[in-house]
C-alpha cells in the first residue's frame, strides 16, 4: 500500500467519525395548546415530512409525550427548531 492510498483511507475514516459523533435529535414534546392540523403540518413543511410520517409523528407526540422528528448535525437542525418554535411548539435538540 502506498503513502496516498494510506492517507486518502485515514481520511474517509475521519470523516465517518465526524459524521457518526455529530448526530442530533430533532425532539417535539406534547402540549395542551397545538392541534393535530397544526403540528402535522409544521412537520410537513418544516421538517419535510410525507403526510403519513406527519401524522404518525403527531400521534407519538400525544401518546408518548415527545418524538423525535429529524436526525442531523446541530447546525442542520437548528434552523429547523427555530421554525418549529416560531409556530409555537415546543422543540429541543438533544
Amino acid at each position: 500500500m502506498d503513502i496516498l492510498t494510506e492517507i486518502l483511507e485515514q481520511e474517509d475514516v475521519l470523516v465517518l467519525e465526524e459524521e457518526t459523533t455529530d448526530l442530533r435529535e430533532l425532539v417535539v414534546f406534547n402540549d395542551d395548546v397545538n392541534t393535530f392540523d397544526h403540528v402535522i403540518n409544521t412537520l410537513v413543511q418544516v421538517c419535510r415530512h410525507s403526510q403519513e410520517q406527519a401524522e404518525q409523528c403527531t400521534m407519538l407526540i400525544h401518546y408518548k409525550g415527545k418524538c423525535t422528528v429529524k436526525l442531523g448535525s446541530f447546525t442542520e437542525l437548528q434552523s429547523m427548531c427555530t421554525a418549529i418554535h416560531d409556530r409555537g411548539i415546543s422543540a429541543d435538540i438533544v
